[in-house]
């Protein structure tokens, strides 16, 4: 992993905290960068990814999806986010509901809550606390590669299984299970 620079100037530190809509304008102008977007190491086997220098002190990754790959289910805690697909074209899974954010294991989903999304190149969201996704590359041939942007900096990603409606924690990962 390399850290590559930002596509645009950071905030100072006395700005406010980027905003949603400030971290899709990131990775929608970071996106364009197509000499960026080109230098990224692309690996037949699985994702692959660089951190960048997002705006006002958050999290930025540049990654790179096998056809095929995708995240699982997860949400980024207290974090909110933008992603944009830079090349190729992404699917994305979500829960329309309000999940508690602590101190469960299994939670029985009501039916309606599922939402899909295609996001071509060019086509991104934001998304805010405790957004419950999973992000997949359904090409069968073609890599894919997004901008992903948090604020604050990922504290934690936690990680389920679904089984139907049935929603499970499985693990909860820290900043240092990423080094």
């Amino acid at each position: 992993m390399s850290v590559f620079p930002s596509a645009s100037p950071a905030l100072s530190a006395s700005a406010a905290p980027p905003t949603q809509a400030a971290l899709l304008d990131f990775a929608r102008r970071t996106a364009a960068d197509t000499a960026l977007i080109a230098s990224l190491p692309l690996d037949p086997e699985g994702r692959t990814w660089v951190r960048l220098e997002g705006p006002g002190g958050s999290e930025a990754w540049l990654i790179g999806w096998t056809p095929g790959a995708g995240t699982g289910w997860h949400d980024h805690a207290d974090s909110v986010g933008a992603f944009l697909t830079a090349r190729g074209e992404l699917k994305e899974n979500a829960l329309a509901a309000r999940l508690p954010t602590d101190g469960w294991k299994t939670l029985e989903l009501s039916e309606g809550v599922d939402r899909e999304r295609r996001l071509p190149a060019g086509r991104g969201r934001s998304f805010g606390r405790h957004h419950v996704h999973e992000v997949l590359n359904e090409s069968l041939d073609e890599h894919a590669v997004s901008v992903h942007a948090y604020y604050p900096p990922l504290p934690r990603i936690r990680r389920y299984s679904r089984t139907d409606q049935v929603l499970r924690l499985e693990q909860v990962e820290r900043p240092e299970d990423w080094q």
